[in-house]
């Protein structure tokens, strides 16, 4: 699943694939919110992503992008 995470203060946000579900992602969201902590997240690849809870401004589930082959 593609998850977006905009930061405050930064131009782009954060991008990354992940084998969790989106329940999954709203618990570990809600429980680094109550204690004021960080958000970590591990991508498909096997790397990280910790962001400070109180910097985020969103989060954005979605579906994987598919590559696509060709030209539409």
């Amino acid at each position: 699943m593609e998850v977006k995470i905009g930061v405050q203060h930064a131009q782009r946000e954060l991008v990354l694939d992940t084998d969790s579900t989106p329940e999954d992602i709203e618990a570990r969201l809600t429980e680094a919110l109550s204690a004021n902590g960080v958000l970590r997240l591990a991508d498909t690849k096997g790397r990280s992503v910790v962001v400070p809870a109180d910097k985020i401004a969103y989060i954005e589930l979605g579906s994987p992008s598919a590559s696509t082959v060709g030209f539409r």
